[in-house]
């Protein structure tokens, strides 16, 4: 349903595509099924992954949920907390907004970029070119299977969150 719904958008549209996916599992599978119905091959990117738990990683969410701390108001984006090689927000939003700052600099494509809901807002951050440390706070919340749209004005060059986690090709009823 996701790669319909970005093919029908696509409608008229000649830039070419570039499909740039996190090399976790869901990510890569997604973005496979993606540029096979848009006829296009896919680059994994480990720097669009979610953010790292460190010691949790595997472990049943109760075990963090035991263990995690929530980020003071003071430290938000170098917060770890007390759970051992967990990143922090300001590592994950350095990590992904060199990616999309790399993707960013190729202007000859349209990208369709799949990642997590967590690096989703450093996607779009990095995208709006937000300096790091305004993800202390921000976030752009989505689920799985969304599409925001980010929009690029080749002549103005502004920068537009045109959709944000839209999941209305989700939804079987309206389906044709």
């Amino acid at each position: 349903m996701i790669a319909e719904a970005l093919k029908r958008r696509r409608t008229g549209t000649s830039r070419p595509i570039r499909i740039t996916s996190s090399d976790l599992y869901r990510c890569a599978e997604t973005s496979t099924i993606i540029a096979r119905t848009l006829d296009t091959p896919v680059t994994t990117d480990s720097r669009l992954r979610e953010i790292s738990f460190g010691e949790a990683e595997g472990r049943p969410n109760s075990w963090l949920a035991q263990r995690q701390v929530p980020a003071p108001d003071n430290n938000r984006l170098d917060h770890r907390g007390p759970v051992a090689g967990a990143e922090t927000r300001r590592e994950i939003a350095s990590r992904v907004g060199e990616c999309i700052r790399e993707l960013m600099n190729d202007l000859d494509h349209d990208h369709i970029v799949v990642t997590h809901g967590f690096a989703h807002t450093f996607v779009v951050s990095a995208w709006l070119q937000l300096p790091a440390e305004a993800g202390g706070f921000a976030t752009f919340a989505t689920t799985p299977g969304a599409i925001t749209h980010l929009r690029h004005d080749d002549y103005w060059r502004n920068r537009t969150l045109a959709q944000l986690a839209d999941t209305s090709h989700l939804d079987c009823g309206t389906m044709a």
